[in-house]
């Protein structure tokens, strides 16, 4: 494919930045190692490509115009991308495929990530690159292959398997838990972690457990992702309500207690999205692997 003509280089942008930064072409040409004629050719090859002025010289100083200005904060993240996309193919080396996958992070720790040892037994020749990702992605403009979040956040055009269900249960530190089961009434006299996201969870849970009524103003403090709740309600901050493939390691080796067999359902499951459109052979052999072959 034929760059179009009026495509910056790299090193336009590069010059571009640098004299945006730096004021002079010569301060310029120090940082990216070449003389200042050529950081001057390369200013004006791209105001030349462009049509527009990106400079006004003062005072030997150059001062971004409103063009320049507009462009250089793309140039920024356009070079800073590129950086990064090189340093992530140095750190995999030879690998025959890269995945990058947007994840839920206390998912990814919880599920996810124990399991991989087995994907990487099978396929040796596919690396994941996982990153955190609360919110739906959109794979037409992020740079994603899949992602691995909660089933609601898919976003159209795309395919949804389902990995694991999202039950709800409330869990506390043992020094509050005391005996074990409690009821309604009990475990409303503790402090009660909420998350901020889903503001409903406590009431929801009052509800579920017959509990009338329930609580107006639940007391405790208030987090944004199930990753610090679960921190905060080993910590002993109060009790909690958490899916209870986050909570199951934490039961098993005591840190936590389940203070009710009344369970909430969750909105919507855990799922692979990917776009639908034909996959590449390592999103195949991931999936195929999700869907039929992951422990547990």
């Amino acid at each position: 494919m034929n760059r179009a003509r009026h495509t910056p280089t790299v090193a336009e942008l590069s010059a571009l930045v640098a004299c945006a930064r730096l004021g002079t072409a010569a301060a310029a040409a120090e940082t990216l190692g070449l003389t200042p004629s050529a950081v001057s050719r390369s200013i004006r090859g791209l105001e030349d490509r462009l049509g527009v002025a990106l400079f006004a010289r003062r005072r030997q100083r150059l001062v971004l115009s409103d063009a320049g200005r507009a462009l250089v904060r793309d140039a920024e993240a356009i070079l800073g991308q590129i950086d990064a996309s090189a340093r992530m193919v140095m750190a995999f080396g030879g690998s025959g495929a890269v995945l990058r996958l947007a994840v839920l992070p206390t998912f990814a720790a919880a599920w996810l990530i124990p399991r991989l040892a087995d994907f990487a037994r099978i396929a040796p020749e596919v690396s994941l690159d996982l990153t955190a990702e609360l919110g739906p992605v959109d794979f037409d403009a992020g740079p994603f292959d899949a992602a691995i979040q909660r089933a609601d956040l898919a976003r159209p055009g795309t395919v949804v398997t389902p990995l694991a269900a999202e039950r709800l249960v409330v869990v506390a530190a043992p020094a509050l838990a005391g005996a074990g089961v409690l009821e309604p009434a009990a475990v409303a006299r503790l402090p009660l972690i909420q998350q901020s996201t889903r503001p409903r969870l406590w009431a929801d849970w009052f509800a579920a457990a017959g509990a009338v009524p329930e609580p107006a103003h639940p007391r405790g403090p208030r987090f944004a992702q199930f990753g610090m709740i679960l921190a905060a309600a080993r910590a002993g901050m109060g009790a909690a309500i958490l899916p209870d493939i986050f909570v199951a390691e934490a039961l098993a080796d005591g840190s936590l207690a389940r203070l009710s067999q009344t369970a909430l359902p969750g909105p919507s499951p855990y799922a692979l999205i990917r776009p639908d459109r034909e996959p590449g052979p390592a999103l195949a052999r991931l999936a195929a692997w999700l869907e039929t072959g992951a422990p547990g």
